[in-house]
């Protein structure tokens, strides 16, 4: 395994200080498990809380590419990056020196 570069190491810190949040945590896996992209707006009444708060932990999300957001006439779709179920974990094994 090479050593870790500062850049990796800053990009690492960046996407688990995002997961650092429950509301954070609970959103991404309501996304994670819809079968088809979901709104704001129902994920609003998943979550039960405002509007502009999930919207602010949505954006953070978007930030670092948990997820994808599409606009779609008046309403936004929001959809997991597929990408980051083998990133994350394989951020996980370099940050531990574990062997793959």
């Amino acid at each position: 395994m090479k050593d870790m570069t500062e850049d990796e190491a800053d990009e690492y810190a960046r996407w688990f200080r995002c997961l650092a949040d429950p509301t954070r945590i609970r959103l991404l896996h309501l996304i994670a498990q819809a079968p088809d992209p979901i709104t704001v707006g129902e994920l609003v009444e998943q979550i039960g809380k405002s509007q502009s708060t999930v919207s602010r932990h949505l954006q953070l999300l978007a930030d670092d590419r948990y997820i994808f957001t599409e606009p779609d006439g008046v309403r936004t779709l929001i959809s997991v990056n597929r990408a980051c179920m083998s990133a994350l974990p394989e951020a996980a094994r370099r940050i531990m020196a574990a062997d793959t």
